[in-house]
């Protein structure tokens, strides 16, 4: 059965919960190819950190927007944007079905709303690394970036408003574009402003979800997350590129540098994951028309998918 081309599933849900599992069915009864809404998958070598679906994993359903980048590139939610929409229509004109599956809620409201970045919300992460920058660096070196990237926005903005100047360089951050450009409200797609969507979403029990992050966290070291992260380091990345101070990742480079214990490394990613997932939901339940799938921790791939199927045609 096929939705029709005016008609888009998209699968999204917190870290661990499911997704790669159930979306691998899911395209098969929808003869759907599978385009990644995950911001740390598009990086070469980045591999067991980011829960990236091996080659097995994927049984033959072809992914997309995984693996395009190296680790010390820029990847903006705009080339995000362009690459999906690109390849949607690809897919489409043979007569194939996209399936978005993905927990990076930025990269799904790029493409469900295809806002003017200026209506972005505050990005988690982001705001504080940039904060961050500020009580280190100082505000004017902050303003300097701006300046550089941005003089437009750079005349407007006082190197003192604060939140203003937090703003202009986390749109800057996130979109890879000056800050003015947002406040004209990008819209880069015109073509097919009535794009229609069909979301679902996974959900499960907050205390049952921690406790797939965590042994999932566990199955990742024992994946061999610590060589990875060695072996990136070994091929002359510094550790302070854009991917490897992200979540999980950072503690692993602490740990190969010698700064923390294994033990330590572990905690701290489980944590993190946890207050990650919970951000990814508080997001999600911002957005509008998502149909929501219960788990329990058991769950039948298959069977879940027959439901998601039964929702979304």
């Amino acid at each position: 059965m096929k939705l029709s081309h005016d008609e888009i599933p998209i699968l999204l849900g917190p870290t661990a919960i499911g997704k790669t599992a159930i979306s691998i069915p899911l395209a098969r009864r929808l003869d759907a190819e599978i385009i990644s809404a995950d911001s740390r998958q598009v990086f070469i070598g980045l591999d067991i950190g980011t829960a990236k679906p091996s080659m097995e994993e994927r049984d033959g359903i072809p992914h997309h927007i995984i693996d395009i980048v190296a680790p010390d590139a820029d990847f903006t939610v705009a080339d995000f944007q362009r690459l999906a929409f690109d390849k949607m229509d690809e897919i489409l004109s043979r007569d194939k079905k996209p399936l978005i599956v993905g927990g990076t809620g930025l990269y799904i409201r790029a493409l469900t709303d295809r806002p003017g970045y200026q209506d972005l919300p505050p990005i988690p992460g982001l705001r504080e690394e940039i904060l961050r920058d500020i009580q280190t660096r100082g505000a004017e070196t902050v303003y300097e970036e701006l300046r550089e990237f941005d003089p437009e926005a750079a005349e407007k903005i006082h190197p003192n408003n604060i939140p203003r100047l937090v703003r202009a360089v986390e749109v800057i951050r996130a979109t890879g574009r000056p800050f003015s450009d947002a406040v004209k409200a990008d819209r880069e797609r015109e073509d097919d402003p009535g794009q229609a969507w069909r979301l679902v979403g996974l959900n499960m029990e907050r205390d049952l979800l921690y406790d797939r992050i965590n042994r999932r966290v566990l199955k990742m070291m024992d994946a061999g997350w610590v060589d990875e992260v060695r072996s990136l380091l070994d091929s002359g990345l510094s550790g302070n590129e854009k991917p490897l101070t992200g979540l999980g990742y950072r503690d692993i480079v602490a740990h190969v540098r010698g700064e923390k214990s294994l033990d330590e490394a572990v905690e701290t990613i489980q944590r993190d994951t946890r207050r990650f997932a919970k951000r990814q939901m508080t997001f999600f339940r911002r957005m509008k028309d998502i149909e929501w799938i219960d788990l329990t921790p058991s769950f039948d791939p298959e069977v879940v998918a027959n439901d998601i199927l039964a929702k979304i045609t």
